[in-house]
């Protein structure tokens, strides 16, 4: 069966989507093959960024792999879109090595349906006080951390209907996006919290990515860093490129995926 990532967190501009392309394209790029599960029903931007994908390659005749883009039927109450979404997750998990889910960032009954299904769940967040209180409410004076929040509670949750199900415990790492580059208080406190909360509510932390205008660039040509150069593209590599690359590199490497499916990432990417 399929190792499925899901993508999560109810807070939007997390960085789920750009997270969730690169890491479907660096497994793509090791010839695994990858399915995805677009469940932003709204704005759809994991699926348009494959779309743009398949454009620029048919247009640039440019042999860059594709992810599969995998259908849901949405019709009907919010029931019926867990249980096609239940379907849809089984039939891929005989077709692929690894299913990518790109959840929106909202708290509804289907995002919480892919959390519940997840084998790995990458918890993307912004660096700030702001974003971390979704995961645990912080005392103001002291800055200790007073218990969970939302999203902890419903990654809580999800953890014990997959132990309720007999399956195997869920790997979630939360990734630290747009890191200040310099040593500030807050990040430091933040830093603190973060690291205290993994002891204690279980999960892994890993840096992500910078906030750069490279990520963001390439979405109307559906190209992740990985595909750089690209003849015809027009933009040269610069340290701030080959900084980005690692970092993706980096991440890649962190989310520790089943070592039969993925042996040889680090030389792919």
């Amino acid at each position: 069966m399929a190792h499925t990532i899901v993508f999560g967190n109810e807070k939007g501009g997390s960085g789920k989507t750009t997270a969730a392309i690169h890491v479907a394209v660096a497994l793509a790029r090791d010839s695994k093959r990858v399915g995805i599960l677009d469940l932003d029903v709204r704005q759809r931007s994991l699926s348009r960024h494959l779309e743009n994908r398949a454009e620029w390659a048919k247009r640039a005749a440019a042999d860059i792999p594709i992810p599969f883009v995998l259908p849901i039927d949405r019709a009907g109450s919010s029931s019926n879109e867990v249980q096609a979404f239940a379907s849809a997750l089984t039939d891929a998990g005989r077709q692929f090595d690894f299913v990518i889910v790109d959840t929106p960032g909202a708290d509804t009954a289907l995002s919480r349906a892919a959390h519940a299904a997840a084998d790995t769940l990458v918890t993307p967040l912004n660096d700030s006080f702001l974003d971390f209180d979704l995961l645990a409410r912080i005392d103001p004076a002291t800055f200790e951390i007073k218990g969970p929040s939302v999203y902890s509670d419903l990654v809580w949750e999800c953890r014990k209907r997959r132990l309720m199900a007999r399956k195997p415990a869920l790997d979630w790492v939360v990734m630290r996006n747009r890191i200040s580059s310099t040593e500030a208080r807050n990040k430091k406190r933040l830093a603190t919290a973060i690291n205290t909360l993994a002891q204690r509510i279980g999960f892994r932390v890993t840096p992500g990515f910078g906030d750069r205008v490279i990520f963001r660039e390439l979405f109307p040509m559906g190209l992740t860093m990985l595909d750089l150069p690209q003849p015809g593209l027009g933009i040269s590599m610069s340290m701030s490129h080959v900084a980005a690359r690692q970092e993706v590199r980096d991440l890649v490497r962190a989310l520790k995926l089943p070592e039969q499916k993925a042996a040889a990432i680090s030389a792919a990417v």
